[in-house]
């Protein structure tokens, strides 16, 4: 699969800028200041746990949710009601008309985007195919199983091809085979020259799909960085395997410089507190027997996501696997 960090060329896409973004409801601050960019072309991973103001910034971003302050730009420019037409947009929420048929709510909506009646016939119907929805094309949305509303739910934000995609929890009901067409769906944009933002629960997906990301907690900016970058933060770790020895006992007794984490079979994983650390590990290892495995490791994006925002509030989102929930108000 292709890295939804690549694009054909140099500047094809545009850059989204979302600056100072402010938004109360009452008493509950949604967004406090939230600013950051999404550089042009990328599959740029949009993170944060249940109610940090995710859905609220996408939704002002396409003018479904208005803001008490701030500017969401679009290629340099004020994103207007002309810009927004060259958006396409996922909510989390079923956004289809139930009782329309597939082709006929595709083609609804490429018209409304400004399509002609025979290009937009042609595109749901090309949408319809490469999203695995060709024999469904005549069933109503409301007798499709949740995958296949999820798939709808993608063709009819890329049916009139925009520019800039915003995806609010793309893969939530998807099975592994859905999964699947649609990361490589999103890489294909992406590889076009498309912008695209996108929220998930599911880290693994976005580490694997994404080149960089912005973490919020409680409508702020608590993290932005591309996803090497930020897994190569914070300390130093280091994986080392001695012959012979699986219950890492040469790992014993390190003193201040280094923390064993864990072992797994033999394999031991170790933080330093100081990368200068590293050498003397190595002699360390190397005095207690041949050394069959040393590795420097970067932390996984689900450890970025717990160290942003914290370890209570990160297991409460649920960001190692799942889809978040739908019940209550999404902010």
């Amino acid at each position: 699969m292709q890295s939804g960090g690549q694009q054909t060329a140099a500047g094809a896409g545009g850059m989204l800028e979302l600056d100072g973004l402010r938004r109360r409801y009452g008493g509950v601050t949604a967004l406090d200041g939230l600013s950051f960019t999404v550089p042009p072309g990328q599959v740029f991973g949009f993170l944060g746990p249940n109610g940090a103001g995710k859905t609220t910034a996408m939704r002002a971003i396409v003018g479904v949710a208005s803001l008490d302050g701030g500017e969401v730009r679009w290629r340099g420019q004020p994103v207007s009601p002309q810009i927004r037409r060259r958006i396409g947009y996922m909510p989390e929420e079923r956004g289809l008309y139930p009782a329309m048929k597939v082709l006929e709510q595709l083609e609804y909506l490429a018209r409304l985007h400004g399509l002609t009646a025979a290009r937009a016939r042609a595109a749901a119907l090309s949408w319809s195919e490469r999203l695995g929805l060709a024999d469904r094309g005549q069933t109503k949305i409301e007798a499709l199983s949740l995958g296949n509303q999820q798939r709808v739910q993608l063709a009819a934000a890329l049916v009139h091809e925009p520019e800039l995609l915003v995806l609010d929890e793309p893969f939530s009901g998807l099975d592994p085979v859905g999964v699947d067409a649609m990361s490589e769906v999103l890489a294909e944009r992406a590889a076009a020259g498309v912008t695209m933002l996108f929220s998930s629960h599911q880290l693994d997906l976005v580490e694997h799909l994404c080149q960089s990301v912005a973490i919020i907690h409680r409508g702020r900016l608590v993290a932005e960085g591309t996803v090497k970058d930020l897994g190569q933060a914070g300390q130093l770790r280091i994986a080392v395997r001695v012959a012979g020895d699986d219950g890492g006992r040469w790992a014993q007794d390190l003193g201040e410089s280094a923390r064993v984490e864990s072992n797994t079979g033999g394999t031991v994983l170790l933080s330093l507190l100081d990368r200068a650390d590293a050498q003397a590990v190595l002699d360390r290892a190397r005095a207690a027997g041949p050394v069959e495995h040393f590795t420097f490791q970067r932390r996984k994006l689900s450890e970025v996501f717990r160290d942003a925002v914290g370890p209570a509030t990160a297991s409460a989102a649920d960001p190692a696997g799942g889809t978040s929930g739908t019940g209550g108000r999404h902010l």
